[in-house]
């Protein structure tokens, strides 16, 4: 490995975003996380970032009220807690290795609001050698109604700023690992496009930097994977989505209708 390439947790964003791992974008079997789940294991994450969450039995410290929404309640908080120490993913290493792990090891929650955590040590494990990283934006992160656009989102984050790379082939269950589907769930096509890509690449491109179109590969005339092409938008699209992103969510899918029809065809 060369001496020189920084490793992740060695690198820090602006106070508006976060840095993530490409070893936790690029997972599998993270479909039971719900849209809220997410955000907290992001939040989580971004709280305990640096070099010691590389430390196998770290402990970090964060207030509950991080983790909530206004009209949370601390049911709900603990139920996304458990799903993140309970569901299993599988995570690849920069080497190939494939390690399975929850996403959150112990927690504590006191009387006052105050949560201690850590992260499994397979995890801390995984950290030591990442090298490759997205940048995320924090109130865009905030502002997704859709877990499969959360994901999406991240994916392309991750694959914004390779060299001489505007596209990717993804067979249908890369398309669904990439997207968090629960296994079982959208196994029809015509149900995993309008249930899953549409809403996901929609709100990609109503709110983010990024412009995303997915097309299905076919063989004869059954779908067989994927073809997805991203880029970073022109001024004019900039600007577009920072007004989308600070205008109220009750609305955008209205105001965006139509536009998920043309991004993938039976």
């Amino acid at each position: 490995m060369n001496p020189m390439v920084k490793k992740s947790y060695e690198l820090s964003g602006y106070e508006s975003e976060m840095i993530k791992p490409n070893e936790l974008i690029e997972i599998k079997g993270s479909g039971p996380l719900t849209l809220q789940d997410r955000r907290v294991f992001n939040v989580l994450l971004n709280n305990a970032w640096g070099k010691s969450i590389v430390n196998a039995g770290q402990e970090f410290t964060i207030s509950t009220s991080e983790l909530k929404e206004l009209d949370q309640t601390n049911q709900r908080l603990k139920r996304s807690l458990r799903r993140l120490m309970t569901t299993v993913i599988v995570a690849v290493k920069g080497n190939g290795d494939d390690v399975e792990t929850q996403l959150l090891g112990s927690r504590r929650i006191t009387a006052s609001g105050t949560m201690t955590y850590s992260f499994p040590n397979e995890l801390a494990e995984v950290l030591k050698d990442s090298s490759v990283f997205a940048k995320l934006d924090l109130e865009v992160m905030r502002s997704f109604s859709s877990k499969y656009a959360f994901a999406l989102y991240e994916a392309i984050a991750r694959r914004i700023n390779m060299k001489h790379k505007f596209n990717e082939s993804l067979d249908i269950e890369d398309m669904r690992d990439l997207l968090g589907v629960e296994a079982g769930k959208l196994l029809a096509y015509r149900n995993l496009r309008i249930k899953a890509i549409e809403p996901a690449v929609t709100e990609v491109n109503a709110i983010t930097p990024y412009e995303v179109t997915i097309t299905p590969l076919t063989k004869g005339r059954k779908v067989i994977g994927f073809q997805m092409y991203w880029h970073v938008k022109d001024e004019q699209g900039l600007i577009a989505s920072y007004q989308e992103l600070q205008s109220a969510k009750v609305g955008r899918s209205k105001r965006q209708a139509g536009s998920a029809e043309t991004v993938v065809e039976d």
